[in-house]
């Protein structure tokens, strides 16, 4: 049987060889070799169209952790399988693309290794079936675009921007998880689709509202949603392969992955639907209105996404309105918003991942991506000029490109929104279509900027740092098919909709019969309606604005870098670290004795305090055994040994009262008739002493210490309580009864860990298990010393060359 968790595993399994079988590449470019890993799941992703299109789906489980109810559990059908294609068909044309914008000298064995794990983490976030796998996966894609945005670690720019983009993702990621606890806790199950099955019986639930609002900010924070789109911007610095692949077509699209296959579960709340499409709107005008003031195509491009993200979230949440409705003709007519968010979604793939790739010609071949110092390009470079036109009439939305059809069924979604009545659209409904199309206007005019700026004009080759050139037709392969693909959509719309899109819609909305139903037919002529009227407003007024674009854009100097989100993570940054600073400097004073003393304290509070609090300093000891004189008089001699030792003038004697203390203790556990650890002791206790007078000879004169009556008082009261709270647990544990006793785990140790006798079996499990993370971590740290070592070699070497 196919399995998909091999799909997941693949690109895992290339990139942990890659650090080992690189050098075998000296001669031909690595990315050859790793060009085959998502082109072969491509293929073989491909051929399972037919059957998830005829609504076939497929179910692997791997049991992980079964009595925590984890397992690697993955499932294919429509939703998925789109995500699936654009992670590996545009994973192949940006690695092909990378082979001729990347050097040999770069450090592709990192590059590639890095691009592979996101690969893979992105598989396993549309694949998995399992909550706490898609954190996981969800998580480690956050990790490897940290890596990928880093990966010219030189500029303090690109260190800055992975920094920014893991910090916020990973927080949203952190709220996401907790909200993935909270519907485990509701419905018992970690299974996706056994949570959609049941999800009807719990919508009353109390953890049903925080649940939806922590999983949306995960979401949120993954696909740059208005306040947390700032991170993407930052993010340009990767090389342009990355921005590519993760800001046009796959990380930045997990959010939106995630709201649509939550969609069944939460759509068809009151919340949900408002959330959603009202965060979706603000994104959509606010990234398309800060995309005019950029003079950097790359940043033009950034908050471009931020946009078309919001454009495709908001009619997510436009679409999640049919499920108050249930299956019926009249709901159907609300499904093609989800439908126009699916299209547009593949279709954005396609015109920003090519216009992503032009900007990294630009840059490559010419040394900058400055609209000021642009122009003339199109004759010189006709096939770069042809893409970027393209790519750049598809987003705004134009015939004859893919763009226009998804455009004109987004503003179809928001003027039929304007007819519901529930949820007050009655009264509200109509700022939707208000925003839609003045987000549209400013969508219109960047990509007139990115064609008339950087194209058309006049050369100006004086301003740029190499001479104009069409770049090497290898680098042009990748833009040109995406390119191919806006006008190919654009003319057989309707086989992507029947044999990708049908299927996925009915993934969204399970309970809603035929998927036929949920497919409108796509044509690029509808006759003379509202949203036609809408576009030929666009195309007026954003021909007026661009044309008079140096009359208005100094309106952009009337918002302040003061009061913007940026300064606002970044003084909540400097604030936090200096906060930090201050509070570690308090405390971190190099005395032993302040630490010990920040211990015993937190001892006594924590431990002393919940005891009390909990009134469990209760004991009995009048059915105890009775003292024998021999342990009265032992624990006086512990007892002086121990005072004594505080007023001793000499390291030796310190240390032999030190081991009267240790061989008393050894003693008393032969009095107890516990032989091995007596045993144990008096080794340890021996070694110590011996190396205690081994170290006598390095170690400065012993001087006592000038403390003041009070601190010696403090000292004094601290170390009475934490002796006295030590008695009085061990005390009162004989009689605890705060929590349900753990015997039944003594009673079936043979069952539970395979072992007769539960301190064997604790040793042997637990203890064993501690050990060995003990060792991963010396090992880690080992690796880390070896490290520093080898680079400090080579880095001494240089040195010695360059004299």
């Amino acid at each position: 049987m196919f399995s998909i968790n091999l799909v997941i595993l693949i690109p895992f399994i290339v990139a942990a060889l890659l650090p080992f079988t690189y050098r075998r590449f000296k001669k031909a470019h690595l990315g050859w070799f790793v060009l085959i890993v998502p082109f072969v799941l491509f293929v073989i992703l491909a051929r399972l169209i037919p059957s998830v299109a005829s609504g076939k789906t497929y179910v692997h489980t791997y049991e992980w952790i079964p009595t925590l109810d984890f397992n690697f559990t993955t499932y294919l059908d429509g939703l998925s399988m789109i995500f699936a294609l654009l992670i590996t068909g545009v994973g192949s044309l940006v690695i092909l693309y990378s082979i001729f914008y990347l050097s040999s000298k770069e450090s592709l064995q990192h590059f590639y290794c890095y691009l592979l794990l996101f690969m893979g983490a992105m598989l396993g976030v549309v694949f998995s079936d399992n909550l706490m796998v898609l954190y996981v996966f969800w998580e480690l894609t956050s990790v490897s675009s940290f890596l990928l945005i880093a990966f010219w670690n030189h500029r303090k720019a690109s260190r800055y921007g992975a920094q920014k983009a893991m910090l916020i993702t990973v927080s949203g990621g952190i709220a996401m998880l907790v909200g993935f606890i909270m519907l485990h806790t509701m419905t018992g199950s970690f299974s996706i689709r056994e949570i959609i099955a049941s999800i009807s019986e719990f919508s009353d639930h109390s953890l049903f509202i925080p649940a939806m609002i922590l999983i949306l900010l995960g979401a949120f924070t993954k696909s740059a949603q208005f306040p947390f789109h700032i991170w993407l911007p930052d993010a340009m610095e990767a090389p342009t392969p990355v921005s590519a692949y993760l800001h046009s077509a796959t990380m930045v699209k997990a959010g939106i992955y995630l709201v649509a296959r939550f969609t069944p579960v939460f759509g068809a709340d009151e919340v949900w639907f408002w959330v959603v499409s009202i965060v979706g709107m603000i994104t959509l005008f606010w990234g398309s209105f800060n995309a005019v003031k950029q003079t950097d195509l790359k940043a033009l491009l950034a908050f471009s996404t931020i946009s078309q993200l919001g454009l495709i979230m908001s009619l997510l949440g436009l679409g999640s309105i049919a499920l108050q409705f249930g299956y019926s003709a009249d709901s159907v007519l609300y499904t093609q918003a989800t439908f126009a968010a699916l299209f547009h979604l593949i279709n954005h793939s396609t015109f920003k991942g090519a216009l992503f790739m032009v900007v990294g010609i630009l840059d490559h071949e010419l040394g900058t991506r400055d609209v000021r110092r642009l122009g003339g390009l199109m004759t010189l470079m006709p096939f770069t000029f042809t893409v970027a036109l393209i790519g750049s009439l598809s987003m705004a939305g134009l015939p004859p490109f893919n763009g226009f059809l998804s455009k004109e069924m987004f503003f179809a979604a928001t003027v039929h929104i304007m007819n519901v009545d529930i949820f007050d659209l009655s009264s509200f409904g109509i700022i939707f279509p208000v925003v839609a199309w003045i987000a549209s206007v400013f969508t219109f005019v960047y990509c007139m900027i990115i064609i008339f700026k950087a194209f058309l004009g006049k050369p100006q080759p004086e301003k740029l740092d190499k001479p104009i050139h069409e770049a090497p037709i290898g680098m042009l392969i990748s833009p040109m098919i995406l390119a191919a693909l806006v006008i190919g959509i654009f003319l057989f719309p309707n086989l992507l909709g029947q044999y990708i899109l049908q299927p996925a819609m009915s993934s969204i909305y399970p309970t809603f019969g035929d998927s036929a139903d949920l497919t409108p037919k796509i044509s690029a002529w509808h006759g003379v309606n509202p949203e036609l009227l809408m576009t030929i407003g666009v195309i007026i007024v954003g021909a007026i604005l661009f044309k008079f674009l140096k009359l208005w854009k100094p309106i952009y100097g009337l918002f302040s870098s003061r009061f913007t989100f940026n300064a606002l993570y970044s003084n909540f940054l400097a604030s936090a670290v200096s906060k930090s600073n201050l509070i570690t400097n308090r405390y971190m004073n190099g005395l032993l004795r302040h630490y010990l003393l920040y211990i015993f304290v937190f001892f006594i509070v924590t431990v002393g305090g919940y005891l009390f609090y909990s009134k469990a300093f209760a004991f009995d000891i009048s059915t105890n055994a009775g003292f024998r004189v021999y342990e009265v008089c032992l624990v006086a001699i512990m007892a002086v040994a121990a005072v004594s030792m505080l007023f001793a003038k000499s390291r030796m004697t310190a240390t032999l009262l030190n081991g009267v203390l240790g061989y008393s203790i050894a003693i008393f556990f032969v009095i107890f008739r516990a032989p091995d650890l007596a045993l144990t002791q008096l080794v340890v206790e021996s070694v110590t002493t011996a190396l205690f007078l081994l170290a006598f000879s390095h170690l400065p004169d012993w001087k006592k210490e000038k403390l003041s009556k009070r601190t010696k008082g403090i000292n004094g009261i601290i170390s009475v309580a934490v002796g006295l709270v030590v008695v009085l647990v061990g005390l009162s544990v004989v009689d605890f009864n705060q929590f349900d006793p753990i015997s039944s785990y003594f009673e079936n140790a043979y069952e539970l860990a395979g072992g007769a006798n539960i301190v064997n079996a604790i040793l042997g499990d637990f203890r064993g298990f501690d050990t060995m993370l003990e060792v991963v971590v010396l090992f880690i740290a080992g690796l880390g010393v070896y490290s520093m070592i080898k680079l400090r070699a080579k880095k001494e070497d240089e040195n010695i060359e360059d004299q």
